[in-house]
């Protein structure tokens, strides 16, 4: 891992004359680069965010050869265990590019019009930017101007306290200066930059949190030409960190003293504060809690047709857990407990994320199940019954209980977030 400082950073032009004696004296073919620089993006994502964590992969193509990169990317990661999605807007008419489009097809990678962005966003936890590259100079047209605009502003899409996807950018952030970086300063804020061949000079002003070299094919003569300071890809790996990982700042994360008087006195914005805190840190899951009930007898223990569901209705008063490890903080919420109204159950579950949907509606809480392949098997014929792009209807239980979500509202009886 090689500090940012001590390495070569690419003029535009730089940038053309290698590509050329890449192509031109040293044999290289376009599509040879393009696979090599797909699967140096895919090797990055995946040295960072596990498929366990950041299944759902939306890249975004441009029409030129970064937009091929992000192709072979897409196809790479669907071997990596990832489910990636495709929008192609402009799909140019040459038989790589079809190639490209055909071999993700024959794996039933999904391609999703442009017209269904920003709001699909919502449905993934990457977005592959790989829209223009290095070669691209002007302002971007329609209908990417706007593509742009919507991934510059991703988190304004989603709701509140709903984690919003990490970008990664191919080789430069879509609408950057390929030397001056975001002339604008309301451009694209990438998660991940991974270079391609050599960082470009754009590249020194980016502040996300990974950097990453990829395009392990630069010649040692190509290198001393240019006089290429370039890290050294360690093992077998298509791709190398630049630089340290960035951490994300959260404002006095865990105070020497958290004392009663800088306590905010209502205690729901308190509780706002600190969840904000755990979702700018990046903490996986930072709505998840634990729901504590008791029975009528008062013995302490969701969706509604469980056996915290049925505590709930005989007794109707339960305590929420929110607790951030990381932060040092926890937040308990005590009160009384009613449901809400179907309508809201249903908003709330198609806003879930489509596998988080699939899974409640296959599991049926509080009852015995043969194992775990059973549960895998209704899931399969689940997906199979309301294939990608179908809504799913919110299960049900008995007669008109609601199984899913676990939608319940608490009384204002909350006790000041001061653990």
């Amino acid at each position: 891992m090689e500090e940012q400082e001590s390495i070569s950073y690419l003029t535009r032009q730089q940038a053309a004359e290698i590509d050329d004696l890449l192509m031109g004296n040293f044999g290289f073919s376009i599509d040879q680069l393009m696979e090599l620089a797909g699967l140096s993006v895919a090797s990055a994502v995946a040295e960072v965010y596990k498929p366990s964590e950041y299944n759902r992969v939306l890249v975004i193509c441009g029409p030129g050869n970064n937009g091929g990169d992000g192709l072979v990317a897409a196809r790479h990661l669907h071997h990596f265990g990832y489910k990636p999605s495709i929008c192609y807007p402009s799909v140019l008419p040459k038989p790589l590019y079809a190639g490209l489009v055909t071999q993700l097809e024959s794996l039933s990678v999904p391609f999703i019009s442009i017209e269904r962005l920003p709001q699909e966003f919502l449905n993934f936890d990457i977005v592959v930017d790989a829209i223009f590259g290095f070669s691209f100079q002007g302002n971007p047209r329609p209908p990417f101007d706007d593509l742009i605009i919507s991934m510059a502003s991703l988190s304004a899409h989603y709701p509140e306290h709903q984690k919003s996807p990490v970008i990664v950018s191919v080789d430069i952030p879509s609408g950057w200066h390929v030397e001056d970086g975001d002339r604008s300063g309301d451009g694209i804020r990438p998660d991940m930059l991974v270079s391609l061949t050599a960082p470009k000079l754009c590249a020194r002003s980016f502040s996300g949190r990974y950097h990453f070299l990829g395009g392990r094919f630069v010649p040692p003569s190509v290198m001393q030409k240019y006089k290429l300071r370039l890290p050294t890809y360690p093992g077998t790996s298509m791709c190398v960190q630049i630089g340290k990982s960035r951490q994300i700042k959260v404002e006095d994360p865990v105070p020497a003293k958290f004392l009663q008087k800088n306590v905010e006195a209502d205690p729901f914005v308190q509780f706002q504060k600190w969840f904000d805190d755990a979702v700018a840190a990046g903490l996986k899951d930072p709505d998840a809690m634990a729901l504590s009930t008791a029975s009528k007898e008062g013995k302490p223990c969701s969706n509604y047709g469980s056996r915290k569901g049925r505590e709930l209705a005989e007794n109707p008063h339960a305590s929420l857990l929110f607790y951030w490890n990381t932060l040092n903080r926890q937040v308990r919420v005590e009160g009384f407990v009613q449901k809400v109204s179907d309508e809201e159950s249903e908003q709330y579950f198609c806003s879930r994320p489509r596998d988080i949907q699939i899974a409640p509606a296959v599991s049926k809480q509080s009852t015995v199940i043969p194992g775990r392949e059973a549960l895998h098997q209704q899931c399969k014929e689940l997906e199979e019954k309301y294939p990608e792009g179908n809504k799913i209807p919110k299960p049900k239980t008995g007669e008109d209980t609601d199984s899913y979500p676990r939608v319940l509202s608490f009384g204002k009886e909350m006790n000041h977030p001061y653990t």
